[in-house]
């Protein structure tokens, strides 16, 4: 049974950086992502990456996120630089296309002065 776990998240100021991770238990699928949710929006993708290393971003990552991956540590990264307000939210990781049986608790981003 595969489990995913986030990590990482915290308060940071504006312009900040934060290093999210997720740990795959169990086996680690062909493509990976990153996924948002914050208060009154639906969740949304943040940026993913294929097991060849293949990469895509929402337009609002783009230049400022990076999506990465160790498949000997079935681990997936997302390095996050000039935070914004508007970043905060709940980050998760899942396939993509996401698995409803895979989403598990996230990790929370706030970005504050």
């Amino acid at each position: 049974q595969v489990q995913l776990v986030e990590s990482g998240g915290g308060l940071v100021q504006p312009g900040g950086s934060l290093r999210l991770s997720c740990a795959a238990r169990g086996s680690i699928f062909s493509s990976m992502g990153w996924f948002r949710q914050a208060p009154g929006t639906q969740r949304e993708l943040v940026a993913s990456i294929t097991r060849g290393g293949r990469t895509k971003y929402a337009d609002s990552a783009k230049g400022r996120f990076t999506i990465s991956r160790d498949n000997a540590k079935m681990t997936v990264y997302l390095q996050m630089n000039s935070l914004k307000p508007e970043d905060t939210a709940v980050y998760h990781c899942n396939v993509d296309p996401p698995l409803l049986k895979l989403w598990g608790q996230g990790t929370q981003v706030t970005v504050s002065s």
